[in-house]
């Protein structure tokens, strides 16, 4: 396969995966007598409404087993970069009102309105939307997983967010991974591993330089 359009295959998966990263998570109800599976769903919202900014290094694999790496900056409300390694021209980035797709390779742009996705977990707590989580049974106790789609929308695709427990986390939850599934069956998973947070992070880290024209955006 070609490289850049694997990278671009890539990068595209991942805008999935970050628009549901970049909203808000609402959970459903859990079944009749899953006193435990209500309890780990509203910890998952309270470790992730507790996270005010947050750096990690992240591995993105798609089916195949390409794996790409970077880094990624999350700011509430409603920030987040995917800052490629050195040799993949490709840019992800929301600046709290649109996800912001860049390929430098073409010098394209892409725009999505983040308010505008359907699903959601990580930036926004404070919107009520529709309620599309629910627990996905693991076989540890230390890790809870938690799967969002909108039955009403299955273009939208499934994301599955994994968490594990760790008392230095906020909220006693560390996001750990998430997993993308579009409607093609076209399966991304990004993990993350050095996991900071309360770090202070400039507004102006979220901008991009525009491959359409010069000065920066």
């Amino acid at each position: 396969m070609n490289p850049m359009k694997s990278f671009r295959s890539l990068a595209s998966a991942a805008v999935s995966a970050a628009l549901v990263v970049s909203a808000p998570l609402a959970l459903g109800t859990a079944a009749p007598a899953a006193a435990q599976a209500q309890s780990d769903l509203d910890s998952a919202v309270t470790a992730l409404r507790a996270i005010s900014t947050m750096r990690a290094d992240f591995v993105q694999s798609d089916t195949r087993g390409k794996q790409v790496r970077g880094v990624l900056t999350l700011k509430r409300p409603g920030k987040i970069r995917f800052q490629y390694e050195k040799g993949v021209p490709i840019l992800i980035v929301s600046d709290g009102s649109a996800l912001t797709f860049v390929d430098y390779s073409v010098r394209q742009v892409q725009r999505w309105p983040i308010k505008n996705s359907p699903l959601g977990a990580l930036l926004d707590p404070n919107r009520d939307v529709a309620k599309f989580g629910r627990l996905v049974p693991t076989p540890s106790p230390n890790v809870v997983s938690i799967e969002v789609r909108d039955k009403r929308h299955p273009e939208y695709g499934v994301i599955t967010l994994v968490f594990v427990r760790k008392p230095g986390a906020p909220g006693g939850l560390e996001l750990s991974s998430w997993a993308s599934l579009d409607s093609q069956n076209a399966r991304t998973v990004i993990s993350l591993s050095n996991q900071e947070y309360g770090l202070a992070v400039a507004d102006n880290a979220f901008r991009f330089n525009d491959p359409r024209q010069t000065g920066r955006r």
